[in-house]
């Protein structure tokens, strides 16, 4: 009975996706978590000596937790020593298919990473999301002191990881709030995103991927497959047909998708002029995260 309560107190902590609001003071969230807020934000905490959990693992589980975890937005780019942190500090957690595994207006104190299968996330009775293999979720309570603002139900068996909230806000936090913000000011002004809402920025900022190519530099070649979207950041870039110029970048501009789109070779190459800096989106989180059909509207760039 004890292990039932156990696995059902997880469960129901589990994922709290699609926030109406990231921030909510205490009055709102029924529930006030003044513990969790000065714990979280007080100055006091900085100071506070900090030792994260340390579940055993086999070197199996080890392997397989790390392979899940450079997949994941929030973890990729933790250096080996808080990535070493974070994977000690995680449990694994097995579901099955039909398990409720958040409850909607639950608090939260963990965060999850899918290892394999996939989780809906459903609000008014209607799928608004469904996380599949390396995607995290549950972390915007841990980010902004939310409530759970979506059931979660797995869709078939699946293993989770799951991380404390205290390891989470010592480790990842920080970094994660730095680039969100960061990511979703540029993002916010680009004119094919502006219908997007914050949550849906901010699952886009942590797949970003910032790059920089320097004066000269080919981005996309002309012929070749398109592996990634890019959305200029910093700079200019030029587009080029058979040598023949046809298209200028400035900051905002985007451009990549129709290969993705159209599963068609690169119809430009694409250099930069300048230091330039781009964000770019994989095929499968452009395809995942991106309104295509909006892209498609606007696909007129090369014809």
């Amino acid at each position: 009975a004890a292990a039932e309560e156990e696995e059902e107190e997880e469960s129901d902590d589990e994922c709290d996706e699609i926030p109406e609001s990231f921030r909510k003071n205490e009055e709102q969230m029924g529930r006030a978590r003044q513990s969790v807020s000065a714990e979280a934000y007080g100055e006091w905490n900085a100071k506070k000596a900090f030792v994260a959990p340390v579940i055993c693992k086999t070197d199996e589980q080890k392997d397989r937790l790390k392979s899940c975890l450079c997949k994941s937005f929030l973890f990729s780019s933790l250096d080996s020593n808080d990535l070493g942190i974070i994977i000690g500090a995680m449990k694994e957690i097995e579901v099955e298919a039909g398990k409720r595994v958040i409850t909607q207006g639950d608090d939260g104190d963990f965060l999850f990473v899918i290892e394999s299968g996939t989780l809906d996330c459903i609000k008014g009775g209607q799928v608004v999301k469904t996380c599949q293999i390396g995607d995290v979720f549950g972390e915007l309570a841990l980010l902004y002191n939310c409530p759970r603002a979506a059931d979660v139900d797995a869709k078939e068996k699946s293993v989770l990881w799951q991380l404390d909230r205290d390891t989470f806000n010592h480790i990842v936090k920080e970094a994660a709030q730095k680039k969100r913000a960061r990511y979703d000011s540029f993002l916010s002004k680009v004119p094919l995103l502006q219908s997007m809402d914050a949550y849906e920025r901010s699952q886009l900022a942590d797949a970003l991927k910032g790059e920089v190519f320097s004066d000269g530099q080919k981005i996309v070649q002309q012929g070749e497959v398109g592996q990634k979207f890019y959305i200029l950041e910093e700079g200019s870039a030029v587009a080029t047909k058979g040598g023949v110029e046809v298209m200028n970048y400035s900051v905002g501009d985007y451009f990549g998708e129709l290969a993705l789109i159209r599963n068609q070779p690169r119809a430009a190459t694409v250099t930069s002029k300048g230091m330039t800096k781009l964000l770019s989106l994989d095929s499968s989180s452009f395809k995942r995260l991106l309104n295509v059909n909006a892209l498609l509207e606007r696909a007129n760039k090369y014809t």
